[in-house]
């Protein structure tokens, strides 16, 4: 009786989510290498070696950035770990400029109908490419009805188990055959088939989905990994900190330079004027030896005396291989090391959620996993439909005739 019920709310759940989890699959596997597009892309048009020359001097290419977008002042610088590459400097989450380092000039390295392809792609993925305020309303479609994969999963992994266990039945559930009897068998045979093996990446891809949709969701990751939940009491302000900080962002400093470099922190005595920011790149390069990919200064105030240079030995997307330094300004010296071990775990967690979902975070086999199983889905939704028709509209069609 059971089964007979969890059979049925399977196939109404799946019947009602089909084609919206059928375009996020579709989308999802169009998305699988977003990355790896805009990387090839970004390096076609970098600077040839012939270009190339004596770059100038970071506060130079920051003034001529400025030129380009007078009124909103950068906060962030990023160099990539490539002589053609071009410096950029960003400000919020879009607004920016890209330069070639040797003359100042802008130096584009996007393709503006990649961008389009990818936003609009992106915008079916959570919304149906929905504007204006039907968007609110078509996320929730979105998210609920990835919630309901998540159960058409857990059902599916309980019904794929045959009602008589054999060693001979559960291996004709898990291996495709060169021959089947009909069209239905098939489609029978492919849903299990592609159900059992893409189960386990796809509950961890649909559930961080969720976490990205759902507070509650986030709560109940943060929970099972026992991570302390943020309290909305400690939101306050910090005095003189950036709009939105809160006290529980604040890290203690550490004394990891003299774990890491093996050395004491230096102190100068007396006030000096800063370095200039070629000078503590300099001294982040040295403390990577070698191994990074990308530089992200977060450009300091006037008054400030520390910087903090994040070094990503990554994609981007693989917070265990990034680590953050704060440089004395004046001196150079390394203050502290923050690595994502120093984060809020709650943070940590989330960060991994978010990358997880599409992979990224275990590189490009990750990547390829969560591409792979978003085309299982496409297989498992299209045979459910399948065998949906010829259970329930068949039969109908031949008592009318």
């Amino acid at each position: 009786m059971f089964r007979k019920l969890l059979f049925w709310s399977h196939l109404i759940a799946g019947l009602a989510t089909g084609i919206v989890v059928f375009m996020m699959s579709l989308t999802g596997v169009i998305l699988t290498y977003e990355r790896q597009w805009r990387a090839a892309v970004a390096e076609g048009r970098y600077l040839p070696a012939e270009q190339q020359g004596v770059p100038l001097p970071l506060e130079q290419l920051l003034s001529k950035a400025g030129e380009l977008q007078a009124g909103q002042p950068y906060t962030t610088l990023v160099i990539t770990n490539h002589p053609g590459a071009p410096v950029e400097f960003r400000s919020g989450r879009r607004a920016g400029a890209t330069l070639n380092p040797y003359s100042g000039d802008p130096l584009p390295v996007r393709s503006e109908p990649l961008e389009r392809f990818l936003s609009a792609v992106t915008g079916w993925h959570r919304w149906f490419n929905v504007g204006g305020e039907g968007r609110a309303a078509a996320r929730q479609i979105t998210g609920v009805s990835n919630a309901v994969f998540l159960f058409l999963i857990l059902s599916g992994l309980y019904l794929w188990l045959p009602p008589l266990v054999q060693s001979a039945t559960l291996r004709a559930r898990l291996w495709f055959r060169s021959d089947y009897p009909s069209s239905k068998s098939r489609d029978f045979h492919w849903h299990h088939i592609f159900g059992i093996w893409a189960a386990l990446p796809l509950l961890a891809v649909v559930y961080t989905g969720m976490v990205i949709s759902y507070p509650w969701a986030a709560t109940a990751l943060y929970r099972v990994f026992g991570a302390e939940l943020p309290v909305a009491e400690s939101a306050a302000p910090v005095a003189g900190g950036a709009p939105g900080a809160t006290a529980t962002t604040l890290l203690p400093p550490r004394d990891p330079a003299a774990a890491v470099l093996g050395s004491p922190i230096h102190t100068v005595a007396g006030p000096q004027p800063p370095l200039a920011l070629a000078s503590l790149v300099e001294r982040a390069v040295a403390h990577a030896q070698g191994d990074w990919q990308r530089l992200q200064i977060t450009l300091p105030a006037p008054a400030d005396s520390l910087v903090r240079i994040e070094i990503d030995r990554g994609n981007g997307a693989q917070a265990h291989k990034r680590y953050t330094l704060g440089l004395e300004r004046s001196s150079g010296a390394v203050v502290d090391v923050r690595t994502s071990a120093d984060t809020p775990a709650t943070q940590r967690l989330r960060g991994i959620a978010r990358y997880l979902h599409t992979g990224e975070v275990l590189g490009f086999f990750g990547q390829t996993v969560a591409g792979l199983v978003s085309l299982a889905a496409l297989f498992m939704v299209w045979t459910g439909f399948a065998l949906s028709w010829r259970r329930l509209i068949q039969p109908l069609l031949g008592r009318r005739r």
